[in-house]
C-alpha cells in the first residue's frame, strides 16, 4: 500500500521542476510509483518515482536518449520535461531509499486495450493489431539505423538475461508456487533454451533495442496518432520478442492466431519479416511466459499474480512440448502440481 511518504516524496521532487501542482494523482505502483501531475494552468504530466536498483542513472538517461531518438524519427514517445536546472531527473528519499524522479509531458487520449476491450469485435481487433505491427516495425527501423551514443546503457534480453543464470526479471524456475519437480523441469527446460539462443543470430536485421512491453495497454491512442508508452523495460533484444509480448497476453484468454496475421501484416508495410522468422514467434512466446513467472512471483503484492500464475504455468505445460520438438529437441511434458 502506498504511504503518505511516496506523496510527500513526488511533492518535493517537483521542487526540481518549475510546475506549480493544483493537483496529484497516483496512476500505479507496480514497478515505478507513477502520479500524474496537474499544474496550475491546468497542464499534465506523468512523474515517476523509479523503482531503487531496477535501473541506474546512466540506464534512465539511455532510456531517455532513445525516446528522443525517436521523437526526431517522427513516432509519437513521451516527451521528457527536464528540470529547471536543464537535469534529465532528480532524486528523492523515501523513508531510506534513494529514487531517481523524472517527469514526461501527459498524453491524452485512451490506451488501445481500453478500446479493443469495449469494441470486441473480430475487425476492430484485427485492425488495431495491424497498427500495433506497423508501430513496432517503426521502431525497429530507427533502432536499427541508429549511431548509439558511446554511453549508451541498457539490459538486454539476450540467453543470459531471458533463460541465464541471473534473468533480467527473476529465477523463475525457483518459484515458490512450483513443486519440487516443476522447479527442476523449468530448470531443464531453461537451459534447453538457453543453448538455442546461443546459437540464434544477433545482427541488425532481427536484434537492436526493442521496447520489450509493446502490447496494447501501451499504445495510447489520440485521434489518429498513436503515442507509445513506458519504455523501462526497454534494451536490447531478439525483434521476434516484440512481436511475442504483444500477442501473449491475449493469448492466456483467446486463439491469437488471427491476432499473429493481423499483427505481421501491419508490421510487413514498414519492415520484411520472414517466414523463418515468424517461426520464431511461439518460442518467443513460451520465454515470455516463463519470464512473466518470474516476475510475478518477486512481486507477491501485485493482486493479478494469483491467478496469471497458475494461468503461465497451465501455458507451458501445454504448448512446451511442442515448441520445443519445432525446434528440434524432445522433452516430456511438464510435471501437474
Amino acid at each position: 500500500m502506498l504511504n503518505d511518504s511516496s506523496f510527500d516524496a513526488a511533492h518535493s521532487a517537483l521542487s526540481n521542476w518549475d510546475i506549480k501542482s493544483r493537483d496529484i494523482k497516483l496512476l500505479s505502483q507496480t514497478e515505478n510509483i507513477v502520479f500524474k501531475v496537474v499544474g496550475a494552468k491546468s497542464e499534465s504530466f506523468v512523474l515517476r518515482l523509479h523503482r531503487p536498483g531496477y535501473h541506474n542513472y546512466r540506464e534512465l538517461l539511455s532510456e531517455q536518449q532513445w525516446t528522443e531518438a525517436l521523437l526526431d524519427a517522427g513516432l509519437d514517445v513521451p516527451v521528457p520535461r527536464p528540470t529547471r536546472e536543464g537535469q534529465p531527473y532528480a532524486s528523492v528519499v523515501i523513508g531510506k531509499q534513494h529514487r531517481y524522479v523524472g517527469i514526461l509531458e501527459w498524453v491524452d487520449g485512451i490506451p488501445m486495450k481500453n478500446l479493443i476491450d469495449s469494441n470486441p469485435g473480430t475487425v476492430f481487433i484485427e485492425d488495431s493489431f495491424s497498427l500495433l505491427g506497423e508501430i513496432m516495425a517503426r521502431f525497429h527501423n530507427q533502432a536499427v539505423s541508429w549511431d548509439i551514443p558511446p554511453e549508451f546503457s541498457r539490459h538486454s534480453f539476450d540467453a543470459d538475461g531471458l533463460v541465464g543464470e541471473r534473468p533480467f526479471w527473476g529465477r523463475f524456475w525457483e518459484s515458490s508456487i512450483l513443486t519440487s519437480n516443476q522447479k527442476i523441469y523449468l530448470d531443464i527446460l531453461r537451459r534447453q533454451i538457453y543453448d538455442l539462443l546461443a546459437k540464434l543470430r544477433r545482427d541488425s536485421r532481427i536484434y537492436s533495442l526493442i521496447h520489450a512491453d509493446l502490447h496494447p495497454a501501451n499504445i495510447v491512442v489520440e485521434g489518429q496518432r498513436l503515442h507509445v508508452i513506458d519504455f523501462d523495460d526497454s534494451g536490447f533484444g531478439w525483434h521476434y520478442y516484440d512481436i511475442a509480448v504483444a500477442l501473449f497476453n491475449y493469448h492466456l484468454e483467446i486463439p491469437i492466431e488471427h491476432l499473429q496475421t493481423a499483427v505481421v501484416s501491419g508490421y510487413r508495410k514498414a519492415r520484411s519479416i520472414s517466414d523463418e522468422d515468424l517461426s520464431y514467434i511461439p518460442l518467443f512466446m513460451l520465454i515470455r511466459a516463463l519470464a512473466l513467472i518470474g516476475w510475478y512471483s518477486a512481486r507477491p503484492e501485485v493482486e493479478a499474480g494469483a491467478t496469471t500464475l497458475p494461468q503461465l504455468i497451465s501455458y507451458v505445460r501445454s504448448k512446451g512440448v511442442d515448441v520445443m520438438a519445432g525446434h528440434g529437441l524432445l522433452i516430456k511434458p511438464m510435471p501437474g502440481i
